[in-house]
């Protein structure tokens, strides 16, 4: 498989991240590599770093939710196996870097979670039910630990124990 990943720096506060290039290629590729799904051959995903006032404006025009968050992801229509472009993968650094706090996670790894999040939802994944989210979460771990990035729940107060495993070797 093939792969572009188009990045924009949107805000200057990212640039303070190191090597948030190189993170981003390693996270996409890993995510679309062990993403359990069958993809086109060429694939191209943009990613957008901004700050919590563009991520606001987006929120409240696609979501009708005034407020920022950390990660949204706008999958481009079609069956997955046809699509070239993926879509678009937003993240707000103020709030990335406030919830890294938080969770006490590093902010490397935490950016690292949200990119893989973001791929998920690109590629079909999603959280509405108890079932998807145990799905969504179980892989963002399984890929998150193999590239060392720890689990990307385990300090997180409203974790679930699981009941769905994945079952299946990741590249």
């Amino acid at each position: 498989m093939s792969l572009e990943i188009d990045i924009v720096v949107a805000a200057s506060q990212w640039n303070s991240v190191d090597d948030l290039e190189g993170l981003t290629n390693r996270c996409v590729a890993a995510s679309l590599e062990n993403c359990l799904l069958t993809l086109a051959s060429d694939c191209e995903i943009s990613v957008t770093y901004c700050d919590d006032d563009a991520i606001t404006q987006l929120n409240a025009q696609w979501r009708g939710k005034n407020a920022p968050t950390n990660v949204l992801s706008f999958p481009t229509p079609g069956l997955l196996e046809d699509r070239r472009l993926l879509g678009d993968i937003i993240i707000a650094y103020q709030t990335v870097t406030r919830e890294a706090k938080e969770f006490g996670k590093p902010l490397p790894n935490y950016i690292g979670h949200m990119l893989i999040h973001g791929v998920l939802h690109l590629v079909g994944y999603d959280h509405e039910t108890e079932t998807e989210a145990e799905i969504m979460e179980n892989l963002e771990r399984l890929i998150a630990l193999k590239m060392d990035l720890g689990d990307p729940y385990e300090n997180e107060d409203d974790m679930r124990s699981s009941s769905i495993k994945i079952e299946a070797e990741l590249n």
